[in-house]
């Protein structure tokens, strides 16, 4: 009896699947900009485990005297992670019409990129037992909270220096198109037409208290976060493509499948703020 291996058997046991790097098919996903990616996993029961250290208080010693010993807290963060799918169902005629592969491989980044950044900042939190889908970084318990920017910047330099205080390096800020529009009308003085943050008839680089900032559709309206990307441990694998002429095959049509898995979790919350804009 003769063996039934990839090579001998129909298409249909052994359909073509590409994988790419995220950072090539998905170069916007705010994953890859705002966090440390940990590792990779695959399935939703598995989770990386990163270790890490709450550090010990050091003090003087006077000379000679005995040294007591710290005893710092070894630690560990679980980053769980949910995969993020698009199914597309094409006629075989379409598919083969020119342009038609390349410009339905953009759309699915762009669909993948919309949901993954969607999940990353506000992906409700699962109820226990449930693990996955990770909870978004705005609904992560214990992240600071500022008070609403209104006419200028003060209560998101109290928001950063607070989590600077907790052990925070700040990277990156996001915010929403319609809060950094606020944000960008915001004048020098009253009555005055000069930008508090420089825009004027030209773009400027966007950035916000030395800060680079990211507009991303995906944040909640009028809502901003502050990131320090140490603190954000991500787990991150490859975006795989797929095509099969055979599972819509009674209808003569085509499918492309598209799978993205990633997830995150946060070491230190204090370390991440969020703020409303009612600029």
């Amino acid at each position: 009896m003769a063996t039934a291996t990839t090579l001998t058997s129909a298409n249909a046991w052994s359909p073509d699947v590409s994988t790419f790097n995220p950072g090539d098919a998905v170069p916007e996903a705010l994953v890859l900009l705002t966090s440390t990616i940990a590792g990779e996993v695959e399935g939703d029961a598995p989770a990386v485990r990163v270790a890490y250290v709450a550090d010990a208080e050091a003090g003087f010693v006077a000379e000679g005297a005995d040294i007591t010993p710290s005893d710092p807290d070894l630690n560990e963060v679980l980053v769980h992670t949910g995969k993020i799918s698009q199914l597309v169902k094409l006629s075989r005629e379409q598919w083969t019409q020119p342009n038609s592969a390349g410009l339905l491989s953009t759309s699915v980044a762009r669909a993948v990129t919309k949901a993954a950044n969607i999940a990353y900042l506000s992906q409700v939190a699962p109820t226990s037992p449930a693990v996955t889908p990770p909870a978004g970084l705005l609904n992560v318990t214990g992240i600071e909270t500022g008070t609403a920017v209104a006419g200028d910047l003060d209560s998101l330099v109290d928001l950063i220096a607070a989590i600077e205080a907790n052990g925070a390096t700040p990277s990156h800020i996001v915010v929403d198109p319609i809060g950094w529009a606020s944000l960008s009308k915001l004048k020098t003085g009253t009555g005055l037409n000069s930008a508090l943050l420089g825009a004027g008839t030209e773009a400027v680089e966007r950035r916000l208290l030395g800060l680079p900032v990211i507009v991303s559709a995906a944040m909640t309206a009028s809502t901003g976060l502050v990131i320090d990307n140490t603190a954000v441990l991500s787990a991150v694998g490859q975006v795989s493509v797929a095509t099969s002429e055979h599972f819509y095959f009674g209808g003569d049509n085509i499918a492309l499948r598209a799978t993205w898995r990633f997830g995150a979790n946060v070491i230190h919350p204090n370390r991440i703020g969020k703020f409303a804009i009612t600029a």
